[in-house]
């Protein structure tokens, strides 16, 4: 059985809300694995001289938990017991 954890991501853009939250998860996939979906949960922009300037995107990202039995054995653990 899967574990799912969901994060709540702000992404930006100078270009538009669908590029703020691929920007986000672009960046969410360097560090996460297993990501299996978005939940866009807020749209807001700033305004600088009548104008956005800047599109912002909440989500929240949903991913799957690994399970770590595969690191038994592993790690500093491991190496300090062959010390």
């Amino acid at each position: 059985m899967a574990v799912v954890k969901v994060v709540e991501l702000v992404g930006t853009s100078k270009a538009s809300w669908q590029d703020a939250a691929e920007e986000a998860i672009r960046e969410a996939s360097q560090s996460l694995r297993n990501i299996t979906g978005v939940d866009i949960v807020n749209q807001t922009a700033q305004v600088k001289d009548g104008k956005i300037s800047e599109y912002r995107t909440t989500l929240n990202v949903a991913f799957v938990v690994e399970h770590h039995s595969h690191l038994v054995g592993t790690g500093a653990a491991a190496a300090t017991k062959n010390v």
